[in-house]
């Protein structure tokens, strides 16, 4: 994203102080702190010790490995509060925040205390777990008027090891942009892990059900294999490397997901051979001499050398949902999952796998000391057999956590309610485990893209994803013993931004009001703010001239709102390559009061008052109507650029809230 940093700093500080204003002032310290995940044990203290200009963040020079930490800390300080805090290693004073590394036994490998008295002393196993201290003191720093925190000792540490996250790039490319962003949201909550699912295709049935007009993407610069990156948007090897890299200084570790033999249209398109004409040309022909060797050398570009492109402990082979129909595809699946295995082991990586194995009940050995599955299924992998056959489990039963946007399967959005009451990972499908049962590692929620072409943007993806972030962080930290009512827990969480520095809900304010207001917008002028997500009211008069096709109104590096779009003239609005065109055409000579609200499921236009368009989710139909998928025409709206038009644009006002 080519986003200016003084611009969304500005942007963020305005809207954070814009939010904090409207905190109400907690009397007392009486309550434990409200902190997402949840904190385990809070002793009370007397008073509040404030934040300000003056505080340092001081450390050991003894302890040279929390510098990283301290410089981090102070950096969001600057995001979230307007003023950077320096760094010392000299004698802590009154108002300072203290990082320490202490060897107690009694903490857990990422377990932290906090204690607030006259100073702030975060004290930790590792600096990891020190990095996790401060995203407590920051988050109890916004739910406090002016930057306070109650005076007390918090002791906090996680049930779960693995707290995880995985993102579908395959059928939908993300941009890097997006995922550093992400990943600041994942340490702000302490989740650490993120697994990025690099393959994938569309459903054959919207593509005229022909495999070769059916879209597929791999998302990662190939060497090996020149022209396999998809054209439409990858990443390079080196950003990759670069992402995973500052990925883990924040305490998130990346698991690259390169998935086989199913789901694996992107290969078979480029090499046809590899394709099967029995099962679909989607899987792999396990049979065909150049299938493992396709693989083994797709693998080795990115796991050999000494600063291998897949830099992180672990890499995800994939095997799930490939054809069981006859017992030897059954024995070639499963001979195929452990060569796989093996062969990230052979890199002195980790591997992991999809649950497919009670599917494929075979004979052929498959590897499973070692060995991480993500459980997505029990049909496919019963958890008590695979837990007795020695699989380390990630628990991500997909009724539950699956989140596919726009589908009329799964979860559109996560039933946070009954998740915050109910989960935790130890719930598989039906079959519920002790907590913190040791094979069990932790528990992942999914995003995945399935259906291509279905209008949904990745800011829409953000919206069904950071509230889920919120709760699934807190039941994979908490587990069962979370003390808040889901309805407090609910109201609460509201008030903390979804990382320091990042705002891609693009919250302005806390309170339904009028956020922004100017008489004129001169053509070429810049605005304040980037955008505004849902839900908004944009009201401007406008005074027609004359536009050509193509004239933008208003422009950031998300979006175009178009007073001409480039094809029908008419206003419109573009988006992660979509665009949807309303019925008005701004006129020479005319006059008009323009509306446009949106939200999270529509797009709406009155023009002088009068409805002209609301865009809602467009049922499509496909193969004479035996196949439909829901076209979705939302819009996180643009301010940041206005466009060079020839209309004069007045009175301006934008409200954070929809005025139907």
């Amino acid at each position: 994203m080519k986003q200016s940093n003084k611009r969304n700093l500005k942007h963020l500080i305005i809207a954070i102080c814009i939010h904090l204003v409207c905190i109400p002032s907690i009397a007392g310290n009486s309550e434990k702190p409200f902190v997402v995940p949840e904190i385990k044990e809070w002793k009370n203290g007397k008073g509040i010790l404030e934040l300000n200009k003056n505080m340092r963040i001081v450390y050991s020079e003894k302890q040279p490995q929390l510098q990283p930490v301290a410089e981090m800390m102070a950096d969001d300080c600057l995001k979230m509060f307007g003023w950077k805090p320096s760094i010392s290693t000299t004698n802590a004073h009154a108002g300072d925040i203290v990082l320490e590394l202490k060897n107690d036994k009694k903490l857990a490998e990422e377990g932290y205390i906090a204690k607030v008295a006259d100073k702030v002393v975060l004290m930790g196993k590792t600096p990891q777990s020190i990095y996790w201290a401060t995203r407590t003191i920051l988050q109890i720093s916004e739910t406090y008027e002016g930057f306070q925190l109650p005076k007390g000792e918090i002791r906090d540490y996680p049930d779960y090891p693995i707290r995880g996250f995985m993102l579908d790039c395959g059928r939908k490319f993300i941009p890097m942009g997006y995922l550093k962003d992400l990943v600041k949201v994942m340490a702000y909550y302490k989740m650490n892990t993120l697994q990025i699912h690099l393959n994938d295709n569309g459903f054959k049935q919207y593509f005229e059900h022909d495999w070769n007009k059916t879209y597929s993407a791999f998302r990662l610069e190939c060497d090996t294999y020149p022209g396999l990156a998809a054209h439409d948007g990858h990443y390079t090897k080196k950003e990759f490397i670069e992402f995973q890299k500052e990925a883990l200084q924040l305490g998130v570790e990346i698991i690259p997901e390169i998935d086989v033999p199913a789901h694996a249209l992107a290969f078979t398109q480029y090499m046809p051979q590899l394709g099967s004409q029995k099962y679909g040309f989607d899987h792999l022909d396990l049979f065909a001499p150049e299938t493992y060797p396709f693989i083994d050398a797709l693998f080795k570009e990115y796991l050999e050398g000494d600063e291998p492109v897949f830099c992180g402990r672990r890499v995800h082979v994939g095997t799930d949902e490939y054809s069981n129909e006859t017992q030897d595809l059954i024995e070639k699946f499963r001979d195929l999952t452990d060569h796989c295995i093996k062969l990230v082991e052979s890199y002195n990586k980790q591997a992991c796998v999809w649950g497919a194995l009670t599917y494929a009940n075979g004979q052929t050995p498959v590897k499973s000391e070692n060995v991480i599955m993500n459980l997505w299924a029990p049909g496919f992998a019963n958890p008590q057999d695979m837990i007795d056959q020695g699989y380390q489990l990630i628990s991500m039963n997909d009724w539950d956590i699956y989140i596919v946007p726009g589908a009329f399967y799964y979860n559109d959005y996560l039933k946070e309610e009954k998740l915050y009451n109910n989960w935790t990972p130890a719930s598989i499908g039906k079959k519920t485990f002790e907590d913190k049962h040791p094979s069990i590692l932790g528990g992942m929620f999914a995003v995945w893209n399935d259906l291509v072409g279905n209008g949904i943007t990745v800011k829409d993806i953000h919206h069904r994803t950071f509230s889920s972030m919120q709760t699934l962080a807190t039941k994979m930290w908490t587990g069962q013993n979370t003390t808040l009512h889901y309805d407090e827990y609910n109201t609460k969480r509201t008030i903390l931004s979804e990382a320091p520095g990042v705002n891609q809900l693009a919250r302005i304010g806390s309170k339904p009001s009028l956020v922004f207001e100017t008489a004129s917008v001169d053509p070429g002028s810049q605005l304040p703010l980037q955008e505004i997500g849902y839900n908004y009211t944009i009201n401007f008069d406008l005074n027609g001239k004359e536009e050509s096709p193509g004239t933008i109104l208003f422009q950031s590096d998300n979006a175009t709102f178009y007073l001409a779009d480039p094809i029908s003239g008419c206003m419109a609005f573009a988006r992660d390559g979509y665009l949807n065109t309303f019925r008005y055409k701004v006129q020479e000579g005319t006059s008009a009061s323009i509306q446009i609200e949106g939200d999270a499921i529509s797009t709406t236009l009155k023009v002088n008052g009068k409805l002209i368009d609301k865009m809602t989710p467009q049922m499509r139909y496909f193969n004479c109507g035996k196949d439909s998928m829901l076209y979705h025409r939302t819009l996180v709206f643009p301010l940041e650029q206005a466009g060079n038009y020839n209309s004069q644009v007045s009175h301006l006002k934008i409200y954070n809230y929809c005025q139907e």
